[in-house]
């Protein structure tokens, strides 16, 4: 009995080697297109990346260069402080159209954070480290980006206060990560990225001239 199980087993396994050796056969027969790259987590992009080179160095969809590189890796923060803006809304502002608004920003700008952070994981580059609660002031030299003693401010204030200063601030942030899009559409090699800067500049000019509107009605009241 154990002889006829022990014959089964070989028979099988015997079978399951010969299934084996045809599908790598079959594989191999593709002019290696894929050799090397089946095992990357993060697709063939990087793989690509890797064997031309580095960024700027691969082929169609996954192309980028060092513009793509630093637009994400200067994005990513610049988000980080728009959302840190937005979430005080909720129980500072007096006003239902700026915390409508601030939840906006905050829907639009979270899951581009994650598309950013991804780009730059499958690229091998470092992801920004976020900051520890508001502070922001490691990246106030960017485009629009608020220093500590503003977000101290920002933190402080309460109802139309807080409005007028939260619109005030988020006006010239946005102008900053319009700026900061702009480059990226005129010089950046990958195309979702440049396809995100394009998003940016439309839904951000666009929220420029909401929060221009509502700096007037508040001027008025």
């Amino acid at each position: 009995m154990n002889s006829i199980r022990t014959r089964t087993r070989r028979t099988a396994l015997v079978a399951a080697t010969a299934a084996a050796a045809f599908v790598l056969a079959a594989c191999g027969g593709d002019g290696g297109s894929g050799s090397g790259h089946e095992g990357s987590p993060h697709g063939s992009a990087s793989a690509r990346a890797e064997a031309d080179g580095g960024a700027g160095n691969e082929t169609g969809e996954d192309a980028h260069n060092a513009q793509d590189v630093a637009f994400a890796q200067g994005m990513i923060p610049h988000h980080r402080q728009a959302l840190d803006m937005a979430r005080l809304a909720a129980d500072r502002s007096a006003s239902p159209e700026v915390k409508d608004l601030a939840a906006r920003i905050e829907k639009a700008q979270d899951p581009e954070i994650t598309t950013m952070t991804g780009w730059l994981t499958a690229w091998g580059e470092d992801v920004p480290e976020a900051m520890s609660g508001t502070d922001h002031s490691g990246h106030a030299g960017m485009p629009g980006m608020m220093d500590g003693a503003d977000m101290a401010k920002l933190e402080r204030a309460s109802g139309r206060a807080f409005d007028t200063m939260f619109l005030t601030m988020m006006v010239e942030h946005h102008e900053g990560a319009v700026e900061m899009a702009g480059t990226e559409k005129a010089k950046g090699r990958h195309a979702p990225a440049k396809a995100l800067a394009e998003d940016v500049v439309t839904a951000q000019n666009a929220e420029i001239t909401e929060m221009n509107k509502l700096l007037g009605k508040e001027g008025r009241d």
